[in-house]
C-alpha cells in the first residue's frame, strides 16, 4: 500500500472542490465560501484541542484528521498551496522558535 499524504488529500480536495456533486461535502464548502470553511476550521479545532486535554487519543486522532482536511479546504478557498505552507515550514527549519517569532514584523 502507498503511502498517503497531505499533498494525496490536497489534490483529492481540488478535484472535488468543484465538482457539483451533491454528495461532496467538499465542493458544499467551497460553494459555501470561506467563511464557512474557515467557521468549520475553528470548530475542529477547538474539538482537537478537547480530545487533547481530555486524553482522548482515538478522539484526538480522528479530530486531527478533521482539522487537518478543514485546514486545506481553507487553504484551497484562499489559493494558497500546501507547498507554500511547507516551503514555509523548511525555512524556519534549524531556527528556534523564539528566534524566529521575534523576527516577524510587528503589527
Amino acid at each position: 500500500m502507498a503511502e498517503f499524504s497531505l499533498s494525496d488529500l490536497e489534490e483529492t480536495i481540488r478535484e472535488r472542490a468543484h465538482s457539483g456533486d451533491p454528495d461532496s461535502w467538499t465542493a458544499k464548502l467551497f460553494a459555501r465560501g470561506i467563511d464557512k470553511a474557515a467557521q468549520k476550521l475553528g470548530e475542529e479545532a477547538v474539538e482537537t484541542v478537547i480530545a487533547a486535554v481530555k486524553g482522548d487519543k482515538q478522539a484526538l486522532v480522528s479530530e486531527s484528521a478533521d482539522l487537518i482536511y478543514h485546514w486545506l479546504v481553507v487553504l484551497g478557498l484562499s489559493g494558497v498551496p500546501l507547498s507554500d505552507v511547507v516551503r514555509e515550514l523548511e525555512g524556519r527549519t534549524g531556527r528556534s522558535g523564539i528566534a524566529e517569532k521575534a523576527s516577524r514584523p510587528k503589527g
